[in-house]
C-alpha cells in the first residue's frame, strides 16, 4: 500500500526535473558559428543610435522625413515622364530609363545640365516647355524642379538645430509647382500636340498619377511652410492667382 504513493511521487519529481532541463536549454546560447548568428540575431532586434540624432530638434527630424518625400515624389515623377515619353530620354543616347535618370538625378550635378545654357529653377522648366526647345524635355523640366526646390531647402540634404529655413521660400515652391504641373499639361507645338504627355483623362484609361505625385509634392511643401513659419513666428506672403496666367514666384533670391 505504501509503494503506489512512493511511485507516484517519484514520477512527479522526475517529470518535473525533465521540464526545468528543457526550459533551461532555451537559454544556453550557442558556441561557434551558432554563437555568431545569434549575435547578429541580437543585434538586428535592437535599434543602431546615430550621434547625429543629438544635434537634431523634433522639428529637424520632420523637415528631412519631408525634404525626403519631396524629392522622392520628384524622381517618381520624372520616371513617370520618361515612361509616357520615350523619345526624350532617347535625345540623350542613354541605354534606357535608368540610365537617363541617373546621371539626371546625380547629387553631384547639382540640378544643372549643360543643355540649359546656364538657367536653373523655374527658368529652366520654361525653356523645357519652349517649342523650339530640341534637347530632353524632361530631363530639364525635372532639373528645373529640382533645382527649385534645392533652393527652398537652402540646398542642405539634413538638418540640425542651426539650420534654418526660409517659410516663404518653400509657400512660394509649392505656388511655382502648381503652375509648373498646369504648364506641363497644356504646353503645346503649332500643331496642337502636347510637347510632353502626362495625366491622361481619356476613359476609359485615366491617368491621374501625374497630379497626384504633384500634389503630394504641394501637400509636403505647404504643411511644412506653416510649421516653420509657426515655429518661428513669422508669417507668410500668401498669393492668390490663377495658374493660367501666373508667373513663378522667386525662390533663390528669397532671404
Amino acid at each position: 500500500m505504501r509503494v503506489a504513493p512512493a511511485l507516484g511521487l517519484t514520477l512527479l519529481l522526475a517529470a518535473c526535473s525533465h521540464n526545468g532541463a528543457q526550459s533551461g536549454t532555451k537559454n544556453v546560447v550557442p558556441s561557434g558559428t551558432e554563437a555568431a548568428d545569434h549575435a547578429r540575431a541580437m543585434g538586428d532586434s535592437v535599434a543602431s543610435f546615430d550621434p547625429k540624432q543629438i544635434g537634431k530638434s523634433d522639428v529637424d527630424r520632420v523637415v528631412d522625413i519631408h525634404r525626403r518625400e519631396v524629392f522622392a515624389s520628384l524622381r517618381v515623377l520624372a520616371e513617370k515622364l520618361y515612361r509616357r515619353n520615350p523619345r526624350e530620354w532617347k535625345k540623350g543616347g542613354h541605354a534606357g530609363i535608368e540610365a537617363a535618370l541617373d546621371r539626371l538625378l546625380d547629387p553631384r550635378t547639382g540640378w544643372r545640365l549643360a543643355e540649359a545654357g546656364g538657367r536653373r529653377g523655374t527658368d529652366a522648366i520654361l525653356l523645357a516647355l519652349r517649342e523650339d526647345f530640341a534637347g530632353d524635355r524632361v530631363a530639364l523640366f525635372v532639373a528645373g524642379a529640382g533645382g527649385m526646390l534645392n533652393a527652398a531647402f537652402e540646398e542642405k540634404t539634413e538638418f540640425f538645430m542651426l539650420d534654418d529655413l526660409d517659410p516663404q521660400k518653400l509657400y512660394n515652391s509649392a505656388r511655382n509647382l502648381e503652375i509648373a504641373a498646369w504648364k506641363l499639361a497644356n504646353a503645346r507645338d503649332a500643331s496642337g500636340a502636347l510637347l510632353l504627355l502626362s495625366n491622361e483623362m481619356a476613359s476609359p484609361a485615366a491617368n491621374l498619377s501625374f497630379e497626384r505625385e504633384f500634389g503630394k509634392m504641394i501637400g509636403n511643401l505647404d504643411l511644412l511652410a506653416s510649421l516653420i513659419a509657426d515655429k518661428g513666428h513669422r508669417t507668410i506672403a500668401r498669393v492668390a492667382q490663377s495658374v493660367a496666367t501666373a508667373v513663378f514666384l522667386p525662390v533663390a533670391g528669397l532671404r
